[in-house]
């Protein structure tokens, strides 16, 4: 887990092999506040949460630790797996912070996800003497994070390795298994990310970004990693992260179903409603680009021919992730965020109201979704995805804020208002 890298010793015996390294230089602890604790999309999400910091109320029991944003959810990698986010530059010094709540904070982030293929990402610039967690803490988190959260985690990302991070590595390797160990990747320069995640969709912390600059101009011009690639105008007759507006225009029938979400629908209704776990597990990143460039290049694309459900299952929610704004709109953000301030009465009543105040493609695609997900569930039975499964895999990809990361707090709501949606989908769609 990526617990298991996020700490200092102090009352091991690794003490001693560790004491002469150093976890960050003076000049990198004097790095100005980042730009904001504060997400730009939950900054106005309820007049009931405390104006200092909406994440959570401020008599929630998690709520002096979800503040910072030390942890974040930000959609799904290239692999289809759900994206874990751990900054350490958002850490505050030890005496502020409660690390136990720290733990059990995200634990509770990964019970969400851990039936499920996912990717952690550890940002570990800004880990500083100050701020640092001790050998205590691993002790504990080793102990917590049993066997169900390690089997489903693919792969964790250390961005911005240290010697001292790499070190503490390798003197944790008694305590850690083999299996594991092959999980672990060191990552030098943001660039390197974009293999495994659209950047666009992280919130990396300004200094994050900043440290990254300082280190790709400290090297001599003939070894400057490669820089992102930029974003390339959309061909003609592209399909995945195109607005549904101008996917139906292109449509010969003027279906407001995009071809994508048909095919894949289509294809997982025939041969995928009773394989188990269906929509957990990740799958080939390169059949995965394959099938999207053929899409993009306006290509037909023949899903049986390929027999490969998980596959299909990725591309229909990576469709949904790549929509430039989400299928369920950033103008719904804040009442589907508050939905759960809506009495049980009123729900069926307002959840109609606000499905269908969406733009019409936006509405069939997310009845036709919708439905399709009705059949899943009820094969829970064989497939293991009930309403309540589905909804933490489907969640994030209908709805998500401007700046695409997501605290815990406001992925519960979301996902609470897809398995409300899910269950009383015959009412709501009525």
């Amino acid at each position: 887990m990526s617990s298991e890298l996020l700490v200092d010793v102090g009352d091991d015996s690794a003490t001693a092999q560790l004491g002469q390294l150093k976890l960050t230089t003076i000049e990198d602890q004097q790095w100005p506040a980042d730009e904001s604790f504060l997400s730009k999309s939950e900054a106005d999400v309820s007049q009931q949460f405390d104006a200092s910091s909406p994440h959570l109320p401020w008599d929630h029991p998690f709520y002096d630790i979800a503040r910072h944003q030390i942890i974040e959810v930000a959609g799904d990698d290239n692999f289809g797996r759900k994206v874990i986010v751990f900054n350490a530059c958002r850490m505050p010094p030890q005496h502020q912070l409660d690390h136990h709540k720290l733990l059990m904070y995200l634990k509770g982030t990964l019970d969400q996800y851990v039936e499920s293929d996912y990717t952690v990402i550890y940002f570990h610039h800004g880990l500083t003497s100050e701020n640092k967690l001790s050998f205590s803490w691993i002790r504990d988190a080793y102990r917590e994070f049993d066997r169900k959260y390690k089997k489903n985690i693919k792969a964790l990302y250390i961005v911005h390795p240290t010697m001292f991070i790499k070190t503490l590595l390798i003197l944790l390797k008694p305590i850690t298994s083999f299996k594991f160990g092959r999980k672990i990747n060191y990552v030098s320069y943001l660039s390197e990310l974009e293999d495994v995640v659209k950047c666009d969709q992280l919130v990396i912390p300004s200094r994050v970004r900043e440290y990254d600059n300082k280190l790709r101009a400290s090297l001599k011009p003939t070894t400057q990693p490669p820089m992102s690639p930029p974003h390339s105008p959309p061909l003609p007759s592209q399909v995945f992260g195109v607005p549904l507006t101008l996917l139906r225009q292109r449509d010969p029938d003027g279906d407001p179903v995009p071809v994508v979400m048909r095919d894949t629908v289509g294809f997982l209704s025939e041969q995928g409603l009773e394989i188990e776990g269906i929509f957990r597990r990740s799958a080939n990143v390169t059949l995965v680009k394959e099938v999207q460039l053929r899409y993009n290049s306006g290509a037909t694309v023949n899903l049986r021919e390929m027999e490969d459900v998980h596959l299909a299952a990725v591309i229909l929610k990576t469709f949904l992730r790549e929509l430039p704004e989400p299928l369920l709109t950033y103008q719904l953000y804040n009442d589907i965020v508050n939905f759960a301030s809506v009495s049980s009465e009123s729900q069926v009543t307002v959840m109609k109201t606000l499905v269908e105040s969406l733009p019409e493609e936006n509405y069939a695609s997310l009845r036709y979704l919708i439905t399709f997900l009705a059949q899943v569930s009820a094969n829970s039975e064989v497939n293991k995805m009930t309403n309540s499964n589905l909804a933490v895999v489907f969640g994030p990809n209908l709805l998500w804020g401007r700046d695409n990361a997501m605290s815990l707090s406001a992925i519960g709501p979301i996902n609470n208002f897809t398995r409300t949606l899910l269950d009383q989908q015959h009412l709501v769609f009525a």
